[in-house]
């Protein structure tokens, strides 16, 4: 068994936001959904690895009425801890909130926690070295 994707909600109308979260700010690709899923609207995003296969998968899915996530949350986990800094940084240069609060909390890695676009909250994580 494997993980295909993981999904979070957004407000209708609000894949903009998720644009430039999930693209903008995590270096992922906007892939195209499925002609059936079109009219839902959202926005679906991968990562890739270095060989070309699938890493991550985020879909943004419409709720209606609409709560962000707090709690729950997907965990992205980068190869390296300057790369985890270096996102960091580059997330707050683009006005997203990062929570290194719980930095060194999780056994082997480091990690911050911030919210896309849409306040759902995400947590990237590096191993320790």
């Amino acid at each position: 068994m494997r993980l295909h994707h993981v999904q979070v909600a957004m407000p209708a109308g609000a894949e903009d936001a998720a644009r430039r979260f999930y693209a903008d700010g995590l270096g992922m690709t906007e892939v195209e959904k499925p002609d059936d899923l079109k009219a839902r609207g959202g926005a679906w995003f991968r990562a890739y690895d270095d060989a070309g296969g699938v890493a991550a998968e985020v879909h943004v899915g419409v709720e209606d009425p609409f709560a962000p996530a707090r709690k729950a949350h997907p965990a992205l986990v980068l190869e390296s801890l300057a790369a985890l800094d270096r996102l960091a940084d580059h997330l707050a240069a683009l006005g997203f909130e990062v929570d290194t609060g719980q930095r060194e909390t999780f056994p082997g890695h480091l990690r911050f926690h911030t919210a896309d676009g849409h306040g759902n909250r995400v947590e990237v994580l590096a191993p320790r070295g």
